[in-house]
Protein backbone atom coordinates (compact mmCIF):
# COMPACT_ATOMS: atom_id res chain seq x y z
CA UNK A 1 0.00 0.00 0.00
CA UNK A 2 1.35 2.97 -1.03
CA UNK A 3 2.10 6.16 1.46
CA UNK A 4 0.49 8.99 2.76
CA UNK A 5 2.91 11.01 0.59
CA UNK A 6 2.67 8.63 -1.75
CA UNK A 7 -1.19 9.14 -1.96
CA UNK A 8 -1.16 12.65 -2.30
CA UNK A 9 1.19 12.80 -4.67
CA UNK A 10 -0.68 10.56 -6.64
CA UNK A 11 -3.69 12.30 -6.32
CA UNK A 12 -2.31 16.00 -6.33
CA UNK A 13 -4.09 17.91 -9.17
CA UNK A 14 -5.41 15.37 -10.93
CA UNK A 15 -8.65 16.11 -12.26
CA UNK A 16 -11.34 13.36 -11.21
CA UNK A 17 -14.25 13.55 -13.86
CA UNK A 18 -17.57 14.28 -13.27
CA UNK A 19 -20.92 14.27 -14.67
CA UNK A 20 -20.30 15.32 -18.27
CA UNK A 21 -17.53 18.17 -18.00
CA UNK A 22 -16.98 18.47 -14.44
CA UNK A 23 -13.93 17.48 -11.96
CA UNK A 24 -13.12 17.14 -8.41
CA UNK A 25 -9.22 17.58 -7.59
CA UNK A 26 -7.12 17.23 -4.76
CA UNK A 27 -4.70 20.72 -4.35
CA UNK A 28 -3.29 19.65 -0.93
CA UNK A 29 -4.06 18.21 2.26
CA UNK A 30 -3.00 18.90 5.97
CA UNK A 31 -2.83 15.31 7.84
CA UNK A 32 -3.62 11.77 7.77
CA UNK A 33 -5.26 9.27 9.94
CA UNK A 34 -2.42 9.63 12.79
CA UNK A 35 -3.11 13.70 13.04
CA UNK A 36 -6.55 12.35 14.68
CA UNK A 37 -5.39 9.86 17.03
CA UNK A 38 -2.22 12.46 17.68
CA UNK A 39 -4.95 15.06 18.49
CA UNK A 40 -7.34 12.66 20.65
CA UNK A 41 -4.28 11.61 22.55
CA UNK A 42 -3.15 14.68 24.21
CA UNK A 43 -5.73 14.56 26.58
CA UNK A 44 -4.06 11.91 28.00
CA UNK A 45 -0.42 13.42 28.68
CA UNK A 46 2.81 12.54 26.77
CA UNK A 47 3.86 9.98 27.90
CA UNK A 48 0.52 7.62 28.92
CA UNK A 49 0.58 4.19 28.03
CA UNK A 50 -2.05 3.89 24.46
CA UNK A 51 -5.48 2.11 26.29
CA UNK A 52 -6.06 1.27 22.43
CA UNK A 53 -4.72 1.16 18.64
CA UNK A 54 -5.37 3.73 16.27
CA UNK A 55 -7.85 1.78 14.63
CA UNK A 56 -10.00 1.00 17.65
CA UNK A 57 -9.51 4.74 18.77
CA UNK A 58 -10.93 6.39 15.51
CA UNK A 59 -13.52 4.39 15.71
CA UNK A 60 -14.44 5.08 19.02
CA UNK A 61 -14.30 8.94 17.95
CA UNK A 62 -16.62 8.79 15.41
CA UNK A 63 -18.70 6.25 17.41
CA UNK A 64 -19.09 8.70 20.34
CA UNK A 65 -19.62 11.74 17.75
CA UNK A 66 -16.30 13.36 19.10
CA UNK A 67 -15.81 15.84 16.47
CA UNK A 68 -12.07 17.96 17.70
CA UNK A 69 -9.72 15.52 16.49
CA UNK A 70 -11.14 15.07 12.93
CA UNK A 71 -11.15 19.29 12.69
CA UNK A 72 -7.02 18.69 12.98
CA UNK A 73 -7.23 17.60 9.05
CA UNK A 74 -8.12 19.50 6.47
CA UNK A 75 -8.15 19.12 2.75
CA UNK A 76 -8.16 21.56 0.08
CA UNK A 77 -9.76 20.74 -3.29
CA UNK A 78 -10.46 22.80 -6.67
CA UNK A 79 -13.56 21.69 -8.63
CA UNK A 80 -15.85 22.27 -11.25
CA UNK A 81 -19.38 22.17 -10.59
CA UNK A 82 -22.64 23.42 -12.72
CA UNK A 83 -24.28 26.35 -10.35
CA UNK A 84 -27.49 24.52 -10.12
CA UNK A 85 -26.03 21.94 -8.21
CA UNK A 86 -22.85 24.63 -6.37
CA UNK A 87 -25.71 26.23 -4.67
CA UNK A 88 -26.27 23.29 -2.62
CA UNK A 89 -22.88 22.64 -2.13
CA UNK A 90 -22.12 26.14 -0.40
CA UNK A 91 -24.57 26.14 1.56
CA UNK A 92 -22.23 23.83 3.90
CA UNK A 93 -20.76 27.34 5.56
CA UNK A 94 -17.75 25.45 6.96
CA UNK A 95 -15.51 25.45 4.78
CA UNK A 96 -13.22 28.23 2.85
CA UNK A 97 -14.02 29.18 -0.95
CA UNK A 98 -12.99 31.05 -3.44
CA UNK A 99 -15.26 30.90 -6.24
CA UNK A 100 -14.29 31.43 -10.01
CA UNK A 101 -15.67 35.34 -10.56
CA UNK A 102 -17.94 36.12 -14.32
CA UNK A 103 -17.66 39.88 -13.09
CA UNK A 104 -13.54 39.57 -13.51
CA UNK A 105 -13.49 36.70 -16.56
CA UNK A 106 -15.68 35.18 -19.07
CA UNK A 107 -17.56 32.72 -18.10
CA UNK A 108 -16.85 28.96 -18.40
CA UNK A 109 -17.95 27.64 -22.22
CA UNK A 110 -19.52 24.65 -20.72
CA UNK A 111 -22.88 23.71 -19.35
CA UNK A 112 -23.85 20.37 -18.00
CA UNK A 113 -26.75 19.00 -20.36
CA UNK A 114 -29.01 15.79 -19.46
CA UNK A 115 -29.14 12.95 -21.40
CA UNK A 116 -31.85 11.34 -22.47
CA UNK A 117 -32.02 8.63 -20.14
CA UNK A 118 -31.21 10.61 -17.58
CA UNK A 119 -34.69 13.14 -17.16
CA UNK A 120 -36.20 12.28 -13.63
CA UNK A 121 -39.97 12.51 -12.71
CA UNK A 122 -41.34 13.99 -9.63
CA UNK A 123 -41.32 12.52 -5.89
CA UNK A 124 -44.89 11.91 -5.10
CA UNK A 125 -44.17 11.59 -1.56
CA UNK A 126 -41.02 14.36 -1.27
CA UNK A 127 -41.40 18.31 -2.73
CA UNK A 128 -37.71 18.49 -3.14
CA UNK A 129 -36.61 14.95 -4.74
CA UNK A 130 -37.51 12.92 -7.60
CA UNK A 131 -37.58 9.49 -8.33
CA UNK A 132 -38.13 7.28 -11.59
CA UNK A 133 -37.19 8.25 -14.99
CA UNK A 134 -38.80 9.60 -17.91
CA UNK A 135 -39.39 7.63 -21.44
CA UNK A 136 -36.36 7.65 -23.55
CA UNK A 137 -38.35 9.05 -26.47
CA UNK A 138 -39.35 11.90 -24.23
CA UNK A 139 -36.23 12.62 -23.00
CA UNK A 140 -34.53 12.87 -26.54
CA UNK A 141 -36.69 15.60 -27.03
CA UNK A 142 -36.02 17.44 -23.39
CA UNK A 143 -32.52 16.74 -24.45
CA UNK A 144 -32.40 19.04 -27.52
CA UNK A 145 -34.67 21.08 -26.73
CA UNK A 146 -31.84 22.17 -23.61
CA UNK A 147 -29.03 21.79 -25.80
CA UNK A 148 -30.63 24.40 -28.14
CA UNK A 149 -31.70 26.48 -25.34
CA UNK A 150 -27.75 26.83 -23.66
CA UNK A 151 -26.26 27.69 -27.32
CA UNK A 152 -28.66 30.75 -28.00
CA UNK A 153 -28.24 31.87 -24.13
CA UNK A 154 -24.53 31.62 -24.44
CA UNK A 155 -24.69 33.21 -27.89
CA UNK A 156 -27.05 35.92 -26.23
CA UNK A 157 -24.22 36.62 -23.63
CA UNK A 158 -21.33 36.66 -25.88
CA UNK A 159 -23.33 39.23 -28.27
CA UNK A 160 -23.69 41.36 -25.53
CA UNK A 161 -19.69 41.40 -24.52
CA UNK A 162 -19.07 42.13 -27.97
CA UNK A 163 -21.25 45.03 -27.66
CA UNK A 164 -19.55 46.07 -24.54
CA UNK A 165 -22.47 45.36 -21.56
CA UNK A 166 -20.31 45.06 -18.97
CA UNK A 167 -19.65 41.03 -17.91
CA UNK A 168 -21.25 41.65 -14.25
CA UNK A 169 -24.41 42.14 -16.13
CA UNK A 170 -24.12 40.42 -19.34
CA UNK A 171 -23.95 37.17 -17.31
CA UNK A 172 -27.38 37.59 -15.87
CA UNK A 173 -29.30 35.31 -18.43
CA UNK A 174 -27.08 32.62 -18.63
CA UNK A 175 -28.70 29.00 -16.98
CA UNK A 176 -27.74 27.73 -14.05
CA UNK A 177 -26.13 24.54 -15.67
CA UNK A 178 -23.28 26.80 -17.01
CA UNK A 179 -20.20 25.30 -14.87
CA UNK A 180 -18.35 26.95 -12.04
CA UNK A 181 -14.42 26.71 -10.78
CA UNK A 182 -14.05 27.32 -7.00
CA UNK A 183 -11.28 25.90 -4.52
CA UNK A 184 -12.66 24.37 -1.17
CA UNK A 185 -10.99 23.80 2.09
CA UNK A 186 -12.86 22.03 4.86
CA UNK A 187 -11.71 20.05 7.77
CA UNK A 188 -12.34 16.83 8.01
CA UNK A 189 -14.68 16.91 10.59
CA UNK A 190 -17.15 18.83 8.12
CA UNK A 191 -15.73 17.07 4.89
CA UNK A 192 -17.61 14.02 6.58
CA UNK A 193 -20.66 15.87 7.41
CA UNK A 194 -20.70 17.09 3.86
CA UNK A 195 -20.25 13.54 2.68
CA UNK A 196 -22.59 11.89 5.34
CA UNK A 197 -25.51 14.66 3.39
CA UNK A 198 -24.39 14.82 0.07
CA UNK A 199 -23.96 11.27 -0.85
CA UNK A 200 -26.90 10.07 0.96
CA UNK A 201 -29.69 8.13 -1.62
CA UNK A 202 -31.54 11.29 -0.59
CA UNK A 203 -29.29 13.85 -2.03
CA UNK A 204 -29.87 14.79 -5.56
CA UNK A 205 -28.22 12.68 -7.72
CA UNK A 206 -25.65 15.74 -9.48
CA UNK A 207 -24.13 16.76 -6.36
CA UNK A 208 -24.08 12.66 -4.86
CA UNK A 209 -21.62 12.25 -7.89
CA UNK A 210 -19.47 15.03 -6.61
CA UNK A 211 -19.79 13.83 -3.47
CA UNK A 212 -19.23 10.05 -3.85
CA UNK A 213 -15.97 10.59 -5.91
CA UNK A 214 -14.67 13.21 -3.33
CA UNK A 215 -15.51 10.32 -0.67
CA UNK A 216 -14.21 6.97 -2.22
CA UNK A 217 -11.63 8.63 -4.37
CA UNK A 218 -9.63 11.21 -2.42
CA UNK A 219 -10.87 10.65 1.27
CA UNK A 220 -10.73 6.81 1.18
CA UNK A 221 -7.19 6.54 -0.03
CA UNK A 222 -5.79 9.56 2.21
CA UNK A 223 -7.30 8.46 5.47
CA UNK A 224 -8.56 4.82 5.41
CA UNK A 225 -9.05 4.82 8.96
CA UNK A 226 -11.27 7.22 9.29
CA UNK A 227 -12.68 6.45 6.24
CA UNK A 228 -13.89 2.89 7.43
CA UNK A 229 -15.24 4.08 10.76
CA UNK A 230 -17.17 6.97 8.98
CA UNK A 231 -18.93 4.41 6.43
CA UNK A 232 -19.32 2.16 9.49
CA UNK A 233 -20.98 4.24 11.99
CA UNK A 234 -22.80 7.47 9.47
CA UNK A 235 -22.71 6.60 5.75
CA UNK A 236 -23.99 3.11 6.28
CA UNK A 237 -25.18 3.44 10.21
CA UNK A 238 -28.93 3.84 11.32
CA UNK A 239 -29.87 5.92 13.57
CA UNK A 240 -32.86 4.91 16.64
CA UNK A 241 -34.36 7.43 18.25
CA UNK A 242 -36.51 7.27 21.14
CA UNK A 243 -39.73 6.29 19.23
CA UNK A 244 -38.04 3.90 17.07
CA UNK A 245 -36.67 2.13 20.14
CA UNK A 246 -40.15 1.84 21.58
CA UNK A 247 -41.67 0.63 18.13
CA UNK A 248 -38.70 -2.09 18.17
CA UNK A 249 -39.80 -3.16 22.29
CA UNK A 250 -43.39 -3.93 21.45
CA UNK A 251 -43.05 -5.45 18.38
CA UNK A 252 -40.27 -7.80 19.51
CA UNK A 253 -42.32 -9.07 22.57
CA UNK A 254 -45.59 -9.23 20.55
CA UNK A 255 -43.96 -11.54 18.02
CA UNK A 256 -41.87 -13.31 20.99
CA UNK A 257 -45.57 -14.17 22.45
CA UNK A 258 -47.28 -14.87 19.06
CA UNK A 259 -43.99 -17.50 18.21
CA UNK A 260 -43.19 -15.53 14.86
CA UNK A 261 -40.04 -14.21 13.04
CA UNK A 262 -41.42 -11.07 11.49
CA UNK A 263 -43.98 -8.22 11.82
CA UNK A 264 -46.49 -7.37 9.50
CA UNK A 265 -48.21 -4.26 8.86
CA UNK A 266 -50.96 -4.62 11.09
CA UNK A 267 -48.14 -5.17 13.52
CA UNK A 268 -46.51 -2.27 13.45
CA UNK A 269 -49.45 -0.11 13.23
CA UNK A 270 -50.57 -1.23 16.39
CA UNK A 271 -47.58 -0.68 17.87
CA UNK A 272 -46.87 2.56 16.80
CA UNK A 273 -45.96 5.18 18.64
CA UNK A 274 -49.37 7.20 20.44
CA UNK A 275 -48.24 10.33 18.91
CA UNK A 276 -48.54 9.29 15.46
CA UNK A 277 -51.84 7.53 15.53
CA UNK A 278 -54.00 10.11 14.20
CA UNK A 279 -51.74 11.48 11.82
CA UNK A 280 -52.73 10.67 8.19
CA UNK A 281 -49.12 11.43 7.01
CA UNK A 282 -46.22 11.14 9.19
CA UNK A 283 -42.65 10.84 8.11
CA UNK A 284 -41.07 10.00 11.15
CA UNK A 285 -43.40 6.77 10.91
CA UNK A 286 -42.64 6.54 7.34
CA UNK A 287 -38.85 6.38 8.19
CA UNK A 288 -39.48 4.19 11.47
CA UNK A 289 -41.21 1.85 9.23
CA UNK A 290 -38.30 1.96 6.30
CA UNK A 291 -35.36 0.79 9.06
CA UNK A 292 -37.45 -1.89 10.35
CA UNK A 293 -37.64 -2.74 7.06
CA UNK A 294 -34.18 -2.78 6.10
CA UNK A 295 -33.28 -4.87 9.51
CA UNK A 296 -35.77 -7.70 8.66
CA UNK A 297 -38.04 -7.07 12.02
CA UNK A 298 -40.52 -5.85 9.28
CA UNK A 299 -42.18 -7.32 5.83
CA UNK A 300 -41.69 -5.16 2.98
CA UNK A 301 -44.81 -3.45 1.73
CA UNK A 302 -46.03 -5.74 -1.44
CA UNK A 303 -45.33 -3.32 -4.00
CA UNK A 304 -41.40 -2.50 -2.61
CA UNK A 305 -38.93 -4.87 -2.61
CA UNK A 306 -37.15 -6.22 0.35
CA UNK A 307 -33.75 -4.47 1.28
CA UNK A 308 -30.46 -5.99 -0.61
CA UNK A 309 -27.71 -6.32 1.74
Amino acid sequence: MPSNDEQVNQLRWKKLPVLDDGFVCLVDVMGDDQSVVQAARVSYGEGTSRVSDDRNLIRYLMRHRHTTPFEMAEIKLYVRVPMDCWRQWIRHRTANVNEYSTRYSIAIDAAQRTPPDGWRTQSTTNRQGSEGHLPVEIGRRLSDEEAAFQEEARAVYERRLEQGVAREQARKDLPLSTYTEAYWKVDLHNLLHFLALRMDSHAQWEIRQYATTIGQQIVQPLFPLVWQAFVDYRLEGMFLSRLDQGVIARLMRRLAAEGRSQATEDDFLAVQDESWVDLRRCRERDECRAKLVALGILSAPKDEPPPTT
